[in-house]
Order: structure tokens, then C-alpha cells, then sequence
């Protein structure tokens, strides 16, 4: 058993998951640095595009000689981050508009100056902090405030920032409707990111349980829980791809294929903390090193209809052989017949593992009732 000790294959692509989802938690790794540039290269043109619009509008239509906020706001408003939802960008716009108002509005009244910058930055996050719960919306409000109180006052009258600044957030969520960053492609990515999370550890659990070990499974708990990341990448990820395609006449197409993956996803977490519960309690049973086909063979039958499930992303025709494989396990899953004669302690795995499958036949796109009748009749 000396070899099942190392970390395996599948805890190598669980790390360099993680690696390139850019969320806190993450190592450095080149290969996931070049995935990040070019996943962001639609950012970067969405970017680039809308500032030249903002710039272009204050510049040479309203004739503001130097658009330094309308820039600012546009970038600060569209960004790199993962969350591209519409309101998410009105959020950020408004901040950044928030501080530069409330800032010039102190300038024009009391000129600039040290006790100027105090008061103005002190009523931008007083203000800032009243109207939202998000830290960042105060931080982004009060570094435009403390710009607007500290640079030369800018020609062409006053409150003209507040007006680029309104300009930058206008134009920042025209370019999120009309030149999106094709929000499907990273929500897709996640998603296969995460299901293969999954089906690495089912594998590994299944692997573990034909042979019997003392110690592995407390591995692969380990490695089940590190995949907390990937959960919250997908979710962040298609949450604000639907938001987009609410509003983009180019993406709107595509909201039932981006609804049916939110079922998926909502299903698949739970799935994952259901797969978590199964693995602790066989860690509990595993202490006596002895093999356990039996869930090793139903756990083998769950890795083949997660890897269809991930498939159907791309193939919903895929989804009614998803459910069937799902449903030749389900009907298994009695304790007195899988197990017959076994101790509590054993058949409590079957019990757990009911939740589960009918987790996984929900994210195939079952109700819950038509998933719960799949299950056999525990009173039998």
C-alpha cells in the first residue's frame, strides 16, 4: 500500500486546477499564467475599446481637455475580475462617480488643502459605507476623492470629472452588453475544471476501497476538500455569464444552455459536500484496512456518469444516458440488499451515499421528486 501514500495524478491536476482559477489560495505556475493571458484577451479588447469611447466622447464632443476620470472610471468599472455582471459594473461606476461628486463639490466650495482632503475623503467613506455593505465600493469611492482633492483642478467648469466620470460608467456597461467576453468559455472552463475534480476523487476512493487501506482515505477527504476553490470559480463564473447574457442581444440565445449548467452547478456543490460526507465516514470504517467492493463498484458507476455529465456540457443530447447510468445505481442503493447482514456502521456509507446520487440526478436534470422515486423504498 506504500504507493497509494503519494500524492497520485489526480491530486497534481487538482493543484494546477486550483492554480489557474486566480482565486485566493492559488500557487504560481507558468503554464496557468499563460491560460490567464489568454483568457483575459477578450477583457483586454473589451477594455481598451471602451476607453477610447469614454475618452473620445469627453474629449472631443463635450471638449474636456484632459479626461483623465472618465478613463479611470471605465477601467476601474470593467476590470479583470471574474465577476463581470452588469450590476457589479453599475456598482463599481457609481462608487468611483460617488467619490469624485462628493470630492469636487468640497473643492469648489472650500478650495484645496490639507483639511480639504481630510473632509473630503472622510464624508466619501462615511457616505460610501451607508450606502453599501462591499468594502471595495468605499475604497474605489475614496481613492477618486482623495485624486479629485489632490490634482490641479481641471478646466472646462465645474463638476466636469463627475460628468467624465458618468460618462466612463455609462460606456463601461454599454461595452459589457454589446462587446462581451464571451462569459460561456470561462463558465465551460470551471465547469469541466470542477467535474474532473470530482471524478478524481471518486476514482480514488474507488481505487482505495477495492484493495482496503488504513490511511488513504483520509487522503482523499484532504483532496476532496481542497476543491472548495473550483466550487466557487464556477459559481462566480456563471453567475456572471448569465448576468450578461440578460442584457446582450448577442448572448441572450444562449440563457437556456447557461440556466440548465446553473442547475448543474447548484447540484453538483451539493453533490461535492455529499461526496465529502461519504469519504469521512469510510475513513471512520477504513481504519480496519479491509476492502469494500461493493461501494467501490457503485462508486466506480458514479465516475462514469460524472465524466458523461461533464460531456452533456457540450452534448445535452448526453443527458438521458447521464440519468439512466444514474438511475441503474440508485435502485441499488438499499443497505439490507446491497450489504445484507452488515453492521450498521457499514450500511450508514449507503445511506449517505442516497443523498448523493440523487444530487448528481438532479444536476442531470431531474426534479427532486422524480430523483427521489429513482431510489428504493427504504420501508421494504
Amino acid at each position: 500500500m506504500r504507493h497509494l501514500s503519494k500524492p497520485g495524478a489526480a491530486a497534481r491536476r487538482l493543484r494546477r486546477a486550483v492554480a489557474s482559477s486566480g482565486l485566493p489560495g492559488a500557487v504560481y505556475a507558468p503554464g496557468a499564467s499563460i491560460d490567464r493571458l489568454v483568457s483575459s484577451a477578450p477583457a483586454i479588447v473589451q477594455i481598451v475599446v471602451a476607453v477610447v469611447i469614454s475618452f473620445s466622447i469627453s474629449r472631443y464632443l463635450l471638449g474636456h481637455p484632459a479626461p483623465v476620470t472618465a478613463v479611470t472610471v471605465t477601467i476601474s468599472s470593467l476590470g479583470f475580475m471574474r465577476d463581470a455582471r452588469p450590476l457589479r459594473v453599475v456598482e463599481t461606476a457609481l462608487g468611483v462617480t460617488l467619490g469624485i461628486a462628493l470630492s469636487e463639490a468640497i473643492v469648489l466650495g472650500f478650495g484645496q488643502g490639507v483639511w480639504q482632503l481630510a473632509v473630503a475623503l472622510g464624508v466619501t467613506l462615511t457616505v460610501a459605507r451607508l450606502l453599501s455593505p462591499a468594502a471595495s465600493f468605499a475604497i474605489v469611492a475614496g481613492v477618486q476623492s482623495v485624486l479629485v482633492a489632490v490634482l490641479p483642478v481641471q478646466a472646462g467648469g465645474p463638476f466636469t470629472r463627475t460628468i467624465d466620470g458618468v460618462i466612463g460608467g455609462a460606456i463601461a456597461l454599454l461595452c459589457t452588453a454589446l462587446i462581451p467576453r464571451d462569459p460561456r468559455r470561462g463558465a465551460l472552463r470551471d465547469a469541466k475544471r470542477f467535474l474532473s475534480a470530482y471524478i478524481d476523487v471518486v476514482a480514488s476512493l474507488a481505487a482505495i476501497l477495492r484493495v482496503g487501506s488504513e490511511t488513504e482515505t483520509d487522503r482523499v477527504l484532504e483532496q476532496a476538500r481542497r476543491t472548495q476553490p473550483l466550487v466557487d470559480s464556477w459559481r462566480t463564473s456563471l453567475d456572471s455569464a448569465l448576468a450578461i447574457a440578460r442584457i446582450s442581444p448577442f448572448l441572450r440565445k444562449h440563457l437556456p444552455e447557461l440556466q440548465r449548467q446553473h442547475v448543474m452547478q447548484q447540484n453538483m456543490d451539493l453533490a461535492m459536500r455529499n461526496l465529502r460526507v461519504v469519504t469521512r465516514r469510510l475513513s471512520v470504517l477504513d481504519r480496519d484496512g479491509r476492502p469494500r467492493p461493493e461501494i467501490a463498484e457503485l462508486l466506480s458507476g458514479v465516475v462514469g456518469s460524472v465524466n458523461l455529465l461533464s460531456q452533456s456540457l457540450a452534448e445535452p443530447q448526453l443527458e438521458p444516458l447521464v440519468r439512466q447510468n444514474l438511475i441503474l445505481i440508485a435502485v441499488r442503493l438499499h443497505p439490507a440488499r446491497l450489504l445484507p447482514g452488515q453492521p450498521l456502521a457499514e450500511t450508514s456509507v449507503v445511506f449517505a451515499m442516497r443523498p448523493l446520487v440523487m444530487d448528481l440526478l438532479m444536476a442531470s436534470g431531474l426534479s427532486a421528486e422524480e430523483a427521489r422515486a429513482s431510489m428504493p423504498d427504504m420501508s421494504v
